[in-house]
């Protein structure tokens, strides 16, 4: 299958160069098993991770003792960035469904500055990207209503499975507990649960088990409190193609 490159065709149209050079920048793929963490924060970091299949949580450990998921990563991610400024992990990625990465080393990613510039910018923006989508959850999570922000969340994931493939008539699979659901958007399971009902029952969506119908894609994205950020293509201070 090989390491889907649609975050960054999102930015820049790829040259045959760049694209040989983001499908060989990864050690060999690695299979994880559903519920297998294949990083644990805390631990000594030497890399990051290319998402190739499947979901994977990011999670950090509160002073309680309590684990938070903070995102949800899909292929085309990059796992563990945040990671890249501190000596060690900075979360816990742990396989939602089988998941399949490709590790990348900082010396090779370093590399890329040398070898591949304008690569290296377009790695920038999706970095940036990923901080504009946290942005947003902050901003949501203490000024919308439970429906604002559920509603805000099943249209992101529209979008970024449409992207790859995922989503047919509207209806994609969501293999999230409502437990983690809870904690992307600062709810309760209880109150997830009460949510989703009362979207359905306004048939805004229908369910059968994970799997989700988005039966009013428009309604849902006129409730969303905040529209989904448009990245600038080939904004003009990116370096030359090579």
């Amino acid at each position: 299958m090989g390491y889907p490159l649609h975050r960054y065709r999102a930015f820049a149209d790829l040259t045959p160069f760049e694209e040989t050079t983001l499908s060989t920048l990864g050690d060999a793929e690695i299979v994880h098993r559903k519920g297998e963490t294949f990083q644990r924060e805390g631990e000594p970091i030497r890399g990051f991770h290319l998402h190739i299949r499947g979901w994977v949580s990011s999670s950090i450990v509160l002073r309680s003792g309590d684990r938070l998921i903070q995102k949800v990563h899909l292929p085309g991610d990059m796992l563990g960035t945040p990671s890249m400024v501190l000596p060690r992990a900075a979360d816990t990625l742990t396989a939602i469904t089988e998941a399949v990465t490709a590790f990348v080393p900082y010396e090779r990613f370093g590399q890329l500055f040398v070898d591949a510039p304008r690569l290296a910018a377009l790695f920038i923006i999706a970095t940036q990207m990923e901080r504009l989508a946290l942005m947003d959850t902050l901003a949501t999570t203490g000024n919308a209503s439970a429906r604002e922000r559920l509603a805000r969340l099943l249209i992101d994931l529209h979008l970024r499975l449409s992207a790859i493939g995922e989503v047919e008539a509207d209806r994609f699979v969501l293999p999230l507990t409502q437990e983690a659901i809870g904690d992307l958007l600062g709810l309760t399971p209880v109150h997830v649960n009460r949510t989703i009902r009362g979207l359905e029952d306004d048939g805004l969506i229908a369910r059968e088990g994970h799997r989700f119908h988005l039966r009013d894609v428009a309604a849902l994205r006129n409730l969303a409190p905040l529209k989904p950020r448009e990245p600038t293509f080939e904004p003009a201070w990116l370096p030359p193609a090579r």
